[in-house]
Parts: structure tokens; sequence; C-alpha cells
């Protein structure tokens, strides 16, 4: 045997007694999920080399398991390795080309018979608005938009696929263009299944199998789905029976090895009154924030948005245009509907000067500095309440801490004086002071906030309430 023999035959050693090792480290979910398909691994000249599908893969692996391969590669080799993960687009049509044959294997099955006895499934859903191939990616959700890609290409190492964000930046697209792509593939023999509903929707179909005694059928329109996208999961909150029957669901559906895509204007653990079983059910998956657009993507979206309506702008306008509206997608979308009509109304193209007059209010109005009312929202979620309970004149303990904790942030993230914010939250100018020094208070003691509701009681310190919330705010 030659040297390079001897050599091929003892890598293939080590990387078989490392991949146990690692298998061993990483448990066999996670190991299956990142090294068991469409990854190729090699152990030569004193190093690991881990061959991957594409960048995003590579770059999951550098960052999460570098450390794991190479503690499992010294334990297996005796010595300290090197790893170098590397991007093989080969393998991503390797990747296809299996999960082409098992298809075509369970289709044979399917032929001869073995498939007898199975229950047909529903007819599958419509087809939903967006599409993956219109959502226009940028430095502010690439990262959400690659793992909605992983997905579809059938990666189990999302699951769940948790993705948050402020309205309109793009979360209802993604899972809308989830559900269409993997409508296009077949599983068992037969088209995905996959459905797309909102928190609201799941509630009330709860409501009515409740009302109805519809239990059953209730729960087999959801547990043999390949594919489940809920959009506002947050609607969920403080409920708590429809909480546990989502658990079940959720359970149920990830146990048969099955993809969950969840959207939400928060954070899991910035939901209040989420259970406590849930939040780390979500939060074990991927778990991903859209931004609001940066100013390049912002001027993509205006080009393509106005296309598709046939709206001509010169360059100049788009940038205006750009510039000044720094929110959401559906913001930029709405001041296209707008000059569109005023275009319309006064039979002229719009130019720079129509643009600056027609948006003059809207502009004032869509300042991107924060607001009273961001604030209002993120700490009603956080703690479980709403904004109308904040104003209110209820003094229960979550209400008075959210409320304290808001008009706090209030004074510290705006220009907005006492007097403001207390007109603001239908509170006198004394009620905003005494908030802010008891919070300012509990901060330099490093003193615990204590609220409840239905989920139980919860406590976490005040400085750690006060980083979550001025993170989500930023």
């Amino acid at each position: 045997m030659t040297k390079k023999a001897q050599s091929l035959c003892a890598g293939a050693a080590v990387r078989k007694e490392m991949l146990s090792a690692l298998r061993d480290r990483l448990g066999p979910q996670q190991y299956n999920a990142w090294f068991g398909h469409g990854t190729a691994v090699t152990v030569e000249d004193g190093h690991v080399r881990v061959a991957v599908a594409n960048p995003f893969v590579a770059n999951w692996i550098e960052k999460h398991y570098a450390a794991e391969i190479s503690a499992a590669g010294e334990a297996a080799a005796g010595a300290r390795l090197a790893v170098v993960v590397t991007v093989d687009p080969e393998l991503s049509g390797e990747l296809r080309k299996r999960q082409l044959d098992v298809q075509a294997k369970i289709v044979l099955r399917a032929r001869r018979g073995a498939c007898r006895g199975r229950s047909a499934r529903a007819a599958p859903p419509a087809p939903m608005r967006y599409r993956l191939a219109d959502f226009v990616v940028g430095q502010s959700n690439k990262m959400a938009y690659s793992a909605a890609l992983a997905v579809v290409n059938g990666s189990a190492a999302f699951n769940p696929l948790f993705v948050h964000g402020s309205c309109g930046v793009g979360k209802t697209h993604l899972l809308q263009g989830i559900c269409n792509a993997v409508s296009r593939t077949v599983r068992d023999s037969q088209p995905a299944a996959w459905r797309y509903v909102t928190g609201e929707q799941f509630t009330n179909e709860f409501v009515q199998a409740l009302r109805h005694k519809q239990f059953a059928q209730f729960r087999a329109r959801y547990r043999g789905l390949d594919l489940l996208a809920i959009d506002d999961v947050h609607f969920l909150a403080a409920k708590k029976a429809i909480q546990e029957e989502f658990l079940h669901t959720f359970n149920a559906i990830q146990a048969a090895g099955k993809q969950i895509v969840l959207a939400s204007d928060a954070h899991p653990q910035m939901v209040g009154q989420l259970s406590a079983q849930l939040a780390s059910r979500f939060i074990a998956g991927m778990v991903v924030k859209i931004d609001a657009p940066d100013k390049p993507t912002r001027l993509e979206i205006l080009r393509r948005k106005s296309r598709g309506m046939n709206l001509t702008l010169e360059q100049d306008v788009i940038e205006y245009v750009a510039r000044h509206i720094r929110g959401s997608a559906r913001e930029l979308e709405g001041t296209l509907f707008k000059l569109a009509a005023l275009s319309s109304l006064e039979k002229s193209p719009v130019g720079i000067e129509m643009a600056r007059s027609a948006l003059a209010d809207h502009l004032s109005r869509t300042d991107s500095a924060l607001t009273l009312g961001d604030i209002e929202a993120a700490t009603s979620a956080f703690f479980g309440v709403t904004p109308a309970d904040m104003h209110s004149s209820r003094r229960t303990r979550t209400v008075s801490v959210a409320r304290m904790v808001a008009m706090f942030l209030a004074r510290r993230n705006t220009p907005m004086s006492y007097p403001e914010i207390g007109r603001a939250m239908g509170k006198n100018h004394s009620s905003v002071v005494l908030a802010v020094k008891r919070m300012e208070k509990a901060l330099a003691d490093n003193a615990d906030l204590l609220w409840s509701g239905v989920m139980g009681r919860k406590t976490m310190p005040a400085r750690e309430v006060s980083r979550l919330l001025e993170n989500e705010l930023s």
C-alpha cells in the first residue's frame, strides 16, 4: 500500500471516529440537521474540511459548531485539527437528487398499493398572494430570507422558524412565499399539505370547535400538515386554553418531522403572557428579526412597486421618497398609491415638486424618531396588557408596572416633558414624575420587577426589562 493510500485510510478512520464523537456532543437531532444531509466532511493533512451547499449554512456552522468540530477532531486524532468550512455548490444538486429519489420511491410504493388505507388529504389551499421571488432582499432582511430559502429546500435546522419585526417589514410576505414554494413540492406521493393562518384565525377555529364539539376535525386539520405557518402568533398571548391546544399541535407536527413557521411583532421573550413552554419551543429553533429597510432596499422596493403599478417616476423622485420615508415597505407602497392618484387626477407625470407638495403632510407624520406610541406598543406586548390599559385608571400590579416602565422609557428616549407624557397617557404631571423616580430607584438598586397574568407570576430584574425593551425599540 502506498503512503498516499495509507494516509487516506487513516483519514477515513479518524473521520468516522470524529463524526461519531460529534454526534455524541451535539445529539442526533442537531447532528442530522447540519451534518447528516448535504454536508461532506473529510480529514486530511491535519485539517477537518467541511463542505456545504451554500454560504448561509457555511456561516452558521462556522459560528455555532466550529468549536465542537475541533473538539471532536482532537478526540479522534489525538491532536488538534484545523477546521475549514467551504462552499461546494454541487452538494445542493446532490441533496436535491436524494430528495427526488426518495419521492420517486414513495410514488412507486403508492402505485403498488403500499399506501392503501391512508386517509386522503384535503384539497390544497389556493395560492397565497406573495412569492419569495418578489421579495426585495437587503441588509435588514437577508438573514430571514436565507432562512426561508433553507426551509423551502428541506433543511430541518430551522424548525421552528420564528420571524419577528415591526409592521410592514415583510414577515407576511416571507410566510406566504414559503407556503407557495412548498405547495409545489411532492410529499408522500401527494402535494405537500400546508396551511397558512393568522393567530386570530387559529383562535376563532378553536372557539368554533369548542362550541360545536368538533375537536377531532380541528386537530386533524392541523396535525397532519407538512407545513404550518402562523402569522401574528402574538395574538395567542393571554389565552391559556388556546396556548395549550397550540402547544399540543406544535408538538405533534414537530414530532412528525414537519415544519413550523411563525411570525410576530415581537421576539418570543418579549410577548407578554406567553406560556414558558411555547416560548422555549419558539427560541429552540431559528429566531430572526427583520428591521426596517435601509436606503438601498427602499430604493429597490420603490422601483419594483412603481413598475408593478405602471407608474413612471424619475430617479430624483424615487431618491426623495426613499430619503424621507424610512419606515416599512407598506409605508413606501402607500406613498406610491398617493402619488399615482395625484398623477391621475392632475393628468401629469409625477415630478419632484408634486412629490414635495403631496407628501409634505405625510412626511411630517412619519418622523423616524422613536415615539411614545412605539414605546407603548413594545411595553404593552412585553407585559401582556394593552396601551388602553396603561391609559386607564386600572391599578393592578401588571398594569401599574407596565405604565411605570413606559413612562420611564418615554422620558429617557423622547424629547417629551413630564406634562406631555402625562397628557398623552391620561395622567397628571406628578404621576409621571413618581413613576420615573420609582423605575430609576429600581435600576439603581438592581431590584426585581414583579407582575402577574393568566400564565402566573413573573419576576425579572429592572435592568434586564429596560435592556430588553430598549433593544426592541432600537
